[in-house]
């Protein structure tokens, strides 16, 4: 029952997330009535929508009745305050806007193989509808670079970086991974590679970290230019957007780029060896289906089997944060 109507939980916090509600109850209590006011809301639905976040242990509720006062619990003033640094409500406003629409025709995708985004209804696909229109491409950054902080801060605490001096970031999006890892590794110098559409908002964000002397922001299209020579070459959440003769590409490119004892590192959902665990990863994979037909998540063997393939001495997967791992490969 509860993962059949998990839709109603879903959208209850999706629409907090697009009413900013955590945001105006981060630093302070309100009445319902006080709520109801300041959303502009109807009056018939705003006690069963406080009252069900309450219930979800989404929001913290004091007293009972009309002067009851409500306010963002720690975790949710922490990951869904809009001010915050570690705020991922981006992330969940592109699922509201996009993914969970597209969720609806799984069944399609699972018949015919095929994407059910806006390739099926507009024509072109994710990329293409994203980079047309920047409102939709910052939000799409803002929300990988939420979802992906704690991994990418986990990955800079856990692996050792003291062999290494020069960092390419493939596919960098805003620099957050490079700015994140310079941040606690000083001798560190990095490019950050993104198509040309992308950089512009990856130098804005290199720059207000101050960090332009340390992080470049160079255009790339990685299926067709040559991947930067570097020491070690990183990939969040880059491999499991594309199909196997596209993941062998890219790793044979990033092996060709490494030098002898350089390190290739993919940040990633990965799945379990036996496929029984990480059901945030096997989803993930479904979403990949969904959004582009034939790309997949992948496990740790699979990883290592790809690797090893391309020349690539030895893997390992280093946990991250929840269902992430990094996938790791030593030239």
């Amino acid at each position: 029952m509860e993962i059949g109507t998990w839709f109603k939980p879903c959208q209850t916090l999706l629409t907090a997330v697009e009413f900013d509600l955590f945001t105006l109850l981060a630093s302070q209590a309100m009445t319902a009535q006080q709520i109801q006011r300041e959303l502009g809301l109807h009056e018939r639905g705003v006690a069963d929508f406080l009252d069900s976040l309450v219930a979800l242990e989404l929001l913290q509720r004091a007293g009972y009745g009309a002067t009851a006062q409500y306010k963002a619990t720690d975790e949710t003033a922490y990951f869904l305050d809009s001010r915050s640094p570690a705020y991922i409500g981006g992330y969940f406003k592109m699922v509201r806007d996009r993914l969970y629409h597209f969720w609806a025709d799984l069944p399609e995708a699972l018949k015919t193989g095929k994407p059910q985004n806006e390739l099926k209804h507009e024509g072109t696909s994710m990329f293409e509808e994203l980079y047309r229109v920047p409102d939709r491409l910052e939000q799409f950054l803002t929300g990988m670079a939420g979802i992906s902080r704690s991994n990418f801060q986990a990955f800079a605490e856990k692996f050792d970086f003291s062999g290494y001096k020069t960092v390419c970031d493939i596919g960098g999006a805003a620099a957050d991974l490079s700015i994140l890892l310079a941040g606690r590794h000083s001798h560190l110098s990095f490019v950050s590679c993104d198509l040309p559409v992308v950089k512009p908002i990856a130098q804005k964000n290199i720059e207000s970290h101050g960090l332009a002397h340390r992080i470049a922001a160079v255009e790339l299209d990685f299926f067709n230019d040559p991947i930067p020579k570097a020491d070690m070459i990183t990939m969040g959440m880059i491999l499991h957007d594309w199909n196997l003769d596209k993941k062998m590409k890219l790793l044979r490119a990033a092996y060709q780029a490494l030098p002898a004892g350089g390190v290739l590192v993919a940040i990633e959902n990965i799945i379990d060896d036996e496929r029984r665990e990480n059901s945030f990863g096997l989803l993930m994979s479904l979403t990949m289906l969904i959004e582009f037909g034939d790309a997949f998540d992948f496990t740790g063997a699979d990883f290592e089997q790809w690797c090893k393939e391309v020349g690539f001495s030895r893997t390992e997967v280093l946990p991250l944060r929840g269902p992430a791992s990094a996938a790791i490969a030593y030239k």
